[in-house]
């Protein structure tokens, strides 16, 4: 055959063959017959992969070896997607002990940056909307008030990316946006209203910023280079359209079209989605940031983030090419960037070269994603807490 099937996926043939798993057709060699294989047991793969990841776990710091502060943020997030898909408590214990051992490192998860406070409150919503554990919710809503308070009206308005105020860039205001806009799906009377008018305001700023640019693809800020938003103007800087720039408004306005019914909000997710899926991805739809190899502690995590929201918009608009798009790179992370003991590099189109806690939970945001889409699992209603 044309492709080295790994013993583990053999077994996996023999056992779906019992179960009754979906089927999927390749072709063996040119000219031959179909060959009826099983589909991918991706919650399988998760729980393997989920497994490797908690070996990076530290229970007194509550964060996870070989990972950065808002690199932890992201891995609870998966933690808690996983833990929804796989309909498990197992890991509930570790949302509470992060919740109160990693604030031993930043009290309330603040910190001078207000995107890694974003990524911590959008794991709280995440972890409350499984365990329902109102602190959770009330924590990120603490949070969502510290970044509220850096937008001014420099650039018409806006947060910074950190309390320095030198720079306004895309991830600071996608988190913004994303966490007001889950906080309005799950809080009622005027806090909603508050969070769906931050929620709007911030899409309007957002929108005429000018960083999305004439491909829909969105670029990492504003001014005329990194950190110098200030004195330096208020366009597009043309700097990298990071696959994460391109994933967290996804999921923002995924969440904020289901409090305001506004038809442009999943238009323009649906246009910067394409774009990306399309024009970040190589020629066999795997995606891609430009720092391959070598995108150090923060570029890894980044094509996890985008494939996690594009989930979030297939739930909200069902889209066949994005369930192909998630399908297509988690089973290129499983066959081609896998090393021993289920760990998972950073480049998804192979070969694997090394892993950490970053790299694993990245990789993950795509397998765990295409295991829900497998799955049809419906996310929880949000509802106001109690």
């Amino acid at each position: 055959m044309g492709r080295i099937f790994r013993a583990r996926r053999c077994l996996l043939l023999g056992l779906c063959l019992s179960s009754g798993c979906h089927a999927r057709r390749i072709i063996t060699q040119p000219g031959a017959p179909y060959l009826t294989l099983p589909a991918i047991n991706y919650l399988q793969e998760s729980t393997d992969a989920i497994h490797t990841l908690q070996t990076w776990y530290t229970p007194s710091t509550g964060l996870y070896r070989s990972a950065g502060w808002w690199n932890s943020a992201n891995a609870v997030t998966v933690l808690a997607d996983y833990a929804r898909v796989s309909k498990s408590t197992q890991y509930f214990p570790v949302f509470a002990n992060t919740f109160t051992q990693a604030q031993k490192t930043s009290p309330a998860f603040l910190n001078n940056f207000y995107d890694d406070e974003g990524w911590w409150a959008l794991a709280w919503i995440d972890a409350y909307d499984i365990t329902r554990n109102v602190q959770y919710l009330s924590m990120a809503e603490s949070i969502f008030a510290n970044m509220a308070g850096g937008w001014d009206s420099t650039c018409g308005g806006g947060i910074w990316w950190s309390k320095d105020k030198q720079y306004k860039n895309a991830i600071a205001n996608e988190l913004f946006l994303s966490v007001a806009a889950h906080l309005a799906n799950r809080t009622s009377g005027t806090a909603r209203e508050q969070y769906l008018n931050w929620g709007n305001k911030e899409w309007t700023w957002f929108v005429a910023s000018g960083m999305i640019n004439s491909k829909n693809l969105i670029n990492d800020g504003l001014g005329k280079s990194k950190g110098q938003t200030a004195g330096a103007g208020c366009t597009n800087n043309g700097k990298t359209t990071w696959s994460y720039n391109q994933g967290v408004i996804l999921g923002g306005l995924a969440e904020l079209s289901t409090a305001n019914p506004d038809l442009s909000l999943s238009i323009t997710a649906q246009k910067i989605a394409t774009a990306a899926t399309t024009l970040l991805a190589d020629s066999k739809g795997i995606l891609h940031d430009p720092c391959e190899p070598n995108c150090g502690g923060d570029g890894t995590q980044f094509k996890g983030i985008f494939v996690r929201n594009l989930v979030i918009l297939d739930r909200a608009y069902p889209q066949t090419a994005y369930k192909a798009f998630v399908d297509t790179n988690a089973a290129a992370i499983w066959e081609n960037a896998q090393g021993k003991d289920f760990q998972l590099g950073q480049v998804w189109s192979g070969p694997f070269d090394a892993s950490n806690a970053t790299s694993q939970s990245s990789a993950l945001d795509a397998i765990v994603g295409a295991a829900e889409l497998q799955k049809q699992i419906e996310r929880p209603r949000p509802y106001p807490r109690p």
